[in-house]
């Protein structure tokens, strides 16, 4: 499926395809989404430890670091089933022992389509952001993905509302059934002038 629209002016035919809307929000790079300073905790730290800087920062993961580099990530999922579930003490298991691994990263200077594919492939809903040194700078989530798409799905939507009001040609207004020279896309009907006064249209 595809929105478009044609117009032949100087003998051009323009169109604009949804594949084209795709592709162009897939190319925002992932520093540009990202969610900066993500929750980290040491690995030697507790699950309790893990649980109390998971509910200060309103998140529901902490990246495990070792030496100051990325080694698993521990989630609500991680404490209900190796923790709560098995009936052992938070402040007595250690975030090592129960993360997850191997973790699973980006890059920052990766495309949103480039996480998107790793986070199908991989099944998770969440990938650390590394630079160059494996040192995580951000977060990406489904939900910042999906928020980028569609708030550039509403700006292409409008642009093309706009590109379709500048459309004018002969043919039979949809309002009042006359033959007009002056025919203006607008409100998914062909308006002739008379009618487009009638509405103040433009």
């Amino acid at each position: 499926m595809c929105y478009q629209r044609r117009a032949e002016e100087g003998g051009e035919t323009y169109r604009m395809r949804q594949s084209d809307n795709m592709d162009f929000e897939t190319r925002v790079p992932v520093r540009e989404v990202m969610k900066l300073h993500p929750t980290t905790i040491d690995a030697y730290a507790t699950a309790a430890d893990a649980a109390r800087a998971m509910c200060r920062d309103e998140v529901g993961s902490c990246i495990v670091l070792q030496n100051n580099l990325p080694i698993g990530i521990v989630t609500e999922e991680d404490f209900n089933c190796k923790v709560i579930a098995k009936d052992r003490k938070p402040g007595e298991v250690y975030v090592k022992d129960v993360m997850s691994t191997p973790l699973i990263t980006v890059g920052a200077d990766a495309v949103i389509a480039d996480a998107a594919r790793m986070m199908v492939k991989k099944k998770v809903r969440r990938l650390p952001v590394v630079d160059t040194g494996q040192k995580v700078i951000g977060m990406i989530t489904v939900r910042d993905i999906l928020s980028v798409a569609n708030e550039i799905n509403e700006i292409m939507s409008d642009l093309i509302v706009i590109n379709r009001m500048d459309d004018y040609h002969a043919g039979i207004c949809d309002r009042c059934g006359s033959m007009s020279d002056d025919l203006m896309y607008f409100d998914n009907q062909n308006t002739c002038p008379v009618c487009r006064d009638e509405e103040s249209i433009p």
